[in-house]
């Protein structure tokens, strides 16, 4: 997928502006470019960037405009804090961080290298609404609006990482047959009722086979007083 059939896909799902387009379009040259230096993306797949990377990642956005319109709302008009766990070379941060240009986003990664590269890709498009950590979330005090990642660990070994850090939620990109497995272990050893678990497949934006059996897993704050989507 090239950069023009992205944005035929991603611009009008997501009311894209300009200045966002643009830094879509640079990340191909970035992350080509970083890439031969420090390999963050398979050198097999850095042909998908659009696809395998970037789109996958804007699918939390796109499930967050057509399913938690209050918290579209809220992550556009700014203010609101979100921790990236196990962002690697940025996914799916800085997609995110792109969209909604006046919430802040902390990049999280325990490998530096990796981080590195998020870093200079955040740095080279001007996204000031980044910053990074180098360590574990374990080590971060605050606590964020939002826990987004991508497939990083199982489910019920995530999310003791971030227990107790998110007010509303944690939207985790994750799939695969044991995803059903991974839920009734997050349940039963995390003890998080099955009514705080919502599971939304990717496929109902991307029709593309790559994206089957791919979802966002939402996991809701038990406490609703702090939660920004009511």
């Amino acid at each position: 997928m090239d950069f023009a059939e992205f944005s035929t896909i991603a611009a009008p799902a997501l009311g894209l502006d300009v200045a966002a387009l643009d830094r879509f379009r640079a990340m191909e040259a970035l992350y080509s470019d970083w890439n031969s230096k420090i390999n963050v993306i398979s050198r097999k797949d850095i042909g998908e960037l659009y696809s395998h990377h970037v789109l996958h990642s804007l699918a939390i956005a796109y499930y967050i405009r057509h399913e938690q319109p209050t918290l579209w709302d809220a992550l556009s008009a700014g203010g609101l804090s979100v921790l990236d766990l196990g962002t690697g070379g940025g996914f799916p941060g800085i997609p995110l961080a792109v969209v909604f240009p006046l919430s802040e986003f902390t990049l999280c990664d325990s490998i530096g290298k990796k981080l590195k590269v998020a870093g200079a890709v955040a740095e080279e498009l001007g996204l000031s609404n980044v910053r990074l950590h180098n360590g574990r979330a374990e080590e971060l005090r605050q606590s964020f609006d939002l826990v987004v990642s991508r497939a990083v660990a199982p489910l019920d070994k995530f999310h003791p990482w971030v227990k107790g850090k998110y007010r509303d939620s944690v939207l985790y990109l994750k799939g695969g047959l044991e995803l059903p497995e991974e839920i009734a272990a997050l349940t039963e050893r995390q003890r998080i009722p099955s009514s705080r678990i919502s599971t939304w497949p990717v496929s109902k934006w991307l029709s593309n086979e790559w994206f089957d059996g791919k979802f966002v897993v939402r996991i809701a704050s038990g406490n609703s007083a702090k939660k920004v989507c009511i």
